[in-house]
């Protein structure tokens, strides 16, 4: 128990006190009992997400056993990237809910859910090279997040026909929030404008705005924040405990915003939230960690966490791209963009890098293993990277579109950071060692092949072996020739000499023409 204690003893006595509180729970019953759709709460384990939980578990148990007919569902997205001490907190939190609920006897039970194992932070950036996340490129949110919950909502939506969906979003919070609970236009990940969930006249309900079936209902959308730590302080936990640690962490990390529940590309960035993930570059700092770390309460060793996640950010940066990434994308071929008009380099074109070298990826897996280790070690128990996406990034290495790693390096890596072995036994083993992609880059110069395009037609031949129809080995082949193969340099000599020369010129005559049509319109304004 907490040294500090509510201002109530119970919650009966602060529902006495708070004249608003017995009509939001008459409230919550009545639509609660009115028809036979589940409810799912989003529960991201900040102050909104507990409050409504709260509210809705103490409508609950205010209801007569008999009148208890339908499910409540609680649902938490980890990303598995969490900031760590929310991840402690909401899983206790969710232990604690399962246990009190099923003595209570309450229709209600708790869910964490995550991404799929090939879609997680670490098998995206480590696998396969996905730059870290930024404003213009924003892919962990519908991998991580989106998909997870909507998988969730919408397994209950096909065995129930409609569900409501209970958010914490309050329209004080402005933006997006706002824009939902208001039914206005709210802007994407991309800056476009789409709509929010659609008003249902006469209802406390919205339609949600991209998961058909799914109803949204806000019960705290008029609440200030102070209303919200009233509330929160003002009585115990109706599962237990009190809510002193999230008033701490919050306080603690100098950011009071929280990463709600993510149901569509709307949501922004929770960089500058308590409730974000510890590896987000979409922020230029983590003022969050940042805070955490100077408050003195023993978070210290999130430095080695802040300093991993500046070096993933620092990739980021437009003149560290050619450092960390491939001049190819994942698709084999070098892709050209006109430069900026405020680019006053010589050559009007520029490369669009792809994914990070493997190389690169290789030093920051051994880092990450090496950080939670080090962590562990210390006594600090935590999970970095869970051994499912290390299985998943190793497929992804050996056969990678660009570098196959044919070495297969991740379990040499492993084991130089723990001393032991996963079990890889089940894992994809490649056909081909070390030796065999020496002995390529031998035979590169000799015959004028680039060992990389030698491997990866080795690698066709082998994944149609033993097929009775080998349909479309000729077009896979095609497709694999008509890559562009060696140095950046021999790329653009080879595109100068043959047919990508008047696409190029192409762009630059298009660039001119653009810059004349500025020039134009300067003109005619100044005039």
């Amino acid at each position: 128990m907490s040294k500090q204690q509510p201002l109530y003893e119970s919650m009966d006595e602060l529902l006495a006190d708070d004249p608003k509180l017995p009509a939001l729970i008459t409230e919550i019953q009545t639509l609660y009992l009115e028809d036979e759709k589940p409810w799912v709460i989003g529960f991201s384990g900040g102050k909104d997400s507990t409050t409504i939980l709260s509210l809705i578990y103490v409508a609950l148990t205010k209801l007569k056993k008999a009148q208890r007919h339908k499910h409540i569902y609680v649902i938490s997205s980890d990303t598995l990237v969490e900031t760590p001490m929310v991840v402690n907190m909401v899983t206790t939190t969710i232990e604690q809910i399962n246990a009190q609920a099923k003595k209570q006897g309450l229709p209600l039970s708790a869910h964490i859910v995550l991404p799929k194992m090939d879609q997680t932070f670490w098998a995206n950036l480590l696998g396969k090279g996905y730059p870290a996340p930024t404003q213009s490129f924003r892919w962990c949110t519908e991998r991580m997040k989106i998909d997870p919950v909507s998988e969730f909502i919408l397994d209950k939506v096909a065995r129930f026909g409609e569900v409501v969906v209970v958010l914490g979003a309050r329209k004080q919070e402005g933006g997006n929030r706002k824009g939902n609970i208001e039914g206005k236009e709210v802007r994407d990940k991309d800056g476009k404008l789409k709509k929010a969930a659609r008003e249902i006249k006469g209802s406390r309900f919205n339609r949600h705005s991209t998961l058909t079936g799914a109803l949204t209902y806000t019960p705290v959308e008029d609440w200030t924040h102070d209303d919200v730590w009233m509330y929160l302080l003002g009585a115990p936990a109706p599962w237990g405990g009190d809510h002193f640690e999230l008033f701490h962490l919050y306080k603690d990390s100098t950011e009071d915003g929280e990463c709600p529940l993510v149901t569509d590309t709307s949501t922004p960035s929770c960089g500058n939230s308590r409730f974000g993930c510890w590896t987000c570059t979409v922020v230029t700092k983590d003022r969050a960690i940042e805070g955490l770390i100077e408050s003195g309460n023993g978070n210290e060793w999130l430095i080695e966490l802040k300093k991993f996640r500046n070096k993933l950010y620092k990739s980021t940066l437009p003149e560290n791209k050619s450092e960390y990434r491939n001049y190819k994308r994942r698709t084999g071929k070098v892709q050209y963009a006109r430069k900026a008009i405020n680019d006053d380099s010589d050559s009007l074109i520029k490369t669009i890098p792809g994914p990070y070298w493997m190389k690169q990826r290789k030093e920051w897996l051994k880092e990450l293993l090496s950080i939670e280790k080090k962590l562990n070690d210390q006594g600090i128990a935590i999970s970095l990277i869970q051994a499912e996406e290390l299985y998943a990034i190793r497929r992804e290495w050996m056969f990678d579109p660009n570098e196959p790693d044919w070495a297969d390096t991740l379990p040499q890596i492993y084991r130089e950071v723990y001393g032991t072995d996963l079990d890889w036994a089940d894992q994809d083993s490649g056909a081909f060692t070390q030796t065999d992609a020496d002995l390529l880059k031998e035979l590169e110069n000799q015959h004028e092949v680039p060992f990389e395009l030698a491997m990866k037609l080795i690698e066709l031949e082998l994944s149609m072996d033993g097929l009775s129809r080998r349909k479309g080995l000729y077009q896979k082949m095609g497709t694999l020739l008509n890559r562009d193969w060696g140095s950046l340099e021999d790329i653009k000599i080879k595109m100068d000499a043959n047919t990508h020369k008047p696409q190029l010129k192409a762009l630059e005559l298009g660039y001119n023409e653009k810059l004349e049509e500025l020039a134009a319109e300067y003109e005619k304004l100044a005039k």
